[in-house]
């Protein structure tokens, strides 16, 4: 069963604007929503709502200074899809070993 964190996770990683805007501040660190806008190809009010669902899912963190919002990834936020992943990387390398087996068993 998913944790509500892991759900909004996933939906704010569906779009792809909002994994980039993320793979940017993974790569370059801290941007102002001014930098980011830039090179994104989308509207300013577009880059802050994604920046916005980013935050919800607790994957960008936002500092203002004066009239500029810095912000930074935060990779921590990954934590409950890293989680997710390697659960059902157990359970699917289960049921392939099984097949495996069988399959060995089936040639004899």
């Amino acid at each position: 069963m998913m944790h509500p964190d892991t759900d909004a996770l996933f939906k704010s990683l569906a779009d792809p604007t909002r994994r980039a805007l993320l793979e940017r501040l993974i790569r370059e660190g801290e941007l102002t929503v001014r930098a980011l806008t830039d090179q994104s190809g989308v509207s300013q009010p577009a880059v802050s709502k994604h920046l916005g669902v980013l935050k919800l899912a607790g994957l960008v963190h936002d500092r203002r200074d004066g009239r500029e919002t810095h912000y930074s990834a935060r990779p921590e936020g990954l934590a409950p899809l890293v989680d997710w992943m390697n659960f059902y990387g157990r359970f699917w390398q289960g049921r392939f070993d099984r097949l495996e087996d069988l399959r060995k068993r089936m040639d004899q």
